[in-house]
């Protein structure tokens, strides 16, 4: 009987192993891509895509056992070769080949020439081939970024004492009301996709004080703008005896303060490709809502309309206002307005027309919805009741704050908007792996 004990080693170097060797080494080994071939005749440049970059290797007539001329863009090969430095070489190494084994072949040509550094396509060629597109260094180091924005989500929560929960994403009502909600059929019973685990993440505040959650959220509205998606992942946290709301906007600042400084150690590489300037987060802003209605309609000469939200265009005149004001990337806009907030947002004791919540601003675009929340059961009752919204679908969410829940808020960010904004993209849709919206369902 033979057993599995861990890891299978491989005797193939990666990128960051790779790098480290010298000329004196002797054989190494390496798997990869072909990104490009740039064949001068006696010898061949044969970059290879890996997960950490590119590599250049290089093949020489007579020196190489393989002919170029068996090689094409999109094999996946095993080489063998000696490492040499080579300063004109991405990372200043290359890999003289000895031996190359050609492991899979493309069975056709590869619809987009994704070893170009820009891809000069639409970007609905590059979401309809967006497996292949990916393949372009560029487009790839926008979700590398995206990855360290997550990580650094988690790792700030954790080390503030958060535990991770994973929440159901169908449910029999939506947290936030209202008719943009996914309907569904549920084993003959009603059902909606969850607008956000907001219920849910209140819950556990009951248990373990503090939780956070990266999943999807779905959102029926019918807007096919360059910042709305369908689905999009959301970044939740929630935690419990706070004083403040500010004790959200304090956490979130300190979540940016770390995620930035882990994009600037362990993602310069990416942020080098993409010309990445990162935005300020030493300390955040923040304005009442009026009264960020007041500066903006003030400085900029335009009328203020609706009063009781932002539009697309204050939201980029606040977020400009801030930046020549203070230098400030991000503003936190304060008392939203309690009837454009759910049933669950906590009134302000002082004025109860306002709410004790916040959207985060960046660079002029809503990225963070959130606040403090109703904790006494009276309280949250006589709320329901004065709006009139039913509480069917909301039995045990309204149980729990009957048996005891303490001082709580939490917030959502938008993941997809976030990287938009951080890398500086026109759409949303740029900042999104495979973008769901009402047009679009594949892949």
């Amino acid at each position: 009987m033979e057993f599995v004990e861990g890891i299978r080693e491989k005797e193939v170097l990666e990128l960051p192993e790779l790098l480290e060797r010298t000329e004196s080494d002797g054989e190494i080994f390496v798997e990869g891509a072909v990104h490009s071939i740039r064949n001068m005749g006696e010898i061949a440049f044969v970059i290879l895509r890996k997960r950490d970059g590119l590599l250049q290797t290089v093949w020489e007539e007579g020196k190489t056992e393989l002919s170029v001329a068996d090689l094409k863009e999109g094999d996946c090969i095993r080489a063998a070769g000696m490492i040499r430095n080579e300063e004109r070489a991405p990372h200043g190494k290359e890999l003289r080949l000895t031996s190359v084994e050609i492991l899979s072949s493309p069975a056709a040509p590869l619809p987009l020439a994704v070893d170009k550094w820009k891809l000069n396509t639409s970007l609905e060629t590059k979401l309809n081939l967006r497996p292949i597109s990916l393949r372009n260094v560029k487009e790839r180091a926008r979700f590398k970024i995206q990855e360290g924005v997550c990580r650094g989500f988690r790792e700030f929560l954790y080390s503030r004492g958060f535990t991770e929960v994973h929440t159901p994403k169908i449910g029999a009502k939506g947290a936030e009301g209202g008719s943009n909600l996914f309907k569904l059929s549920y084993f003959h019973k009603p059902a909606v996709l969850e607008q956000s685990p907001q219920f849910y993440k209140q819950m556990m505040v009951g248990v373990f004080d503090r939780v956070f959650e990266t999943g999807p959220v779905f959102r029926a509205e019918k807007h096919n703008t360059r910042r709305h998606l369908n689905e999009y992942t959301s970044l939740d946290l929630e935690m419990g005896y706070i004083d403040s709301f500010l004790d959200i906007c304090g956490m979130e600042t300190g979540f940016l303060q770390y995620t930035m400084d882990l994009l600037e150690r362990e993602y310069a590489k990416e942020l080098k490709i993409l010309g990445v300037k990162l935005p300020e987060t030493r300390k955040i802003p923040h304005v009442r809502f009026s009264r960020a209605k007041e500066l903006a309609a003030e400085k900029y000469g335009r009328k203020i309309r609706n009063p009781y939200d932002l539009e697309p265009e204050e939201e980029e005149l606040i977020g400009q206002y801030f930046k020549e004001e203070c230098g400030a990337d991000f503003v936190f806009v304060t008392h939203y307005p309690s009837k454009k907030r759910p049933f669950y947002a906590m009134d302000d004791p002082e004025d109860e027309r306002f709410t004790l919540s916040f959207d985060l601003l960046f660079r002029g675009l809503e990225v963070t919805t959130g606040g403090q929340r109703i904790h006494d059961y009276n309280m949250l009752m006589g709320k329901l009741e004065k709006r009139g919204v039913s509480r069917e679908g909301m039995e045990q969410y309204l149980d729990t704050f009957k048996y005891g829940m303490p001082p709580h808020g939490g917030l959502g960010i938008g993941l997809e908007r976030l990287t938009m904004q951080l890398l500086g993209e026109d759409n949303v849709r740029e900042a999104c792996l495979f973008p769901r919206d009402m047009n679009r369902l594949e892949p």
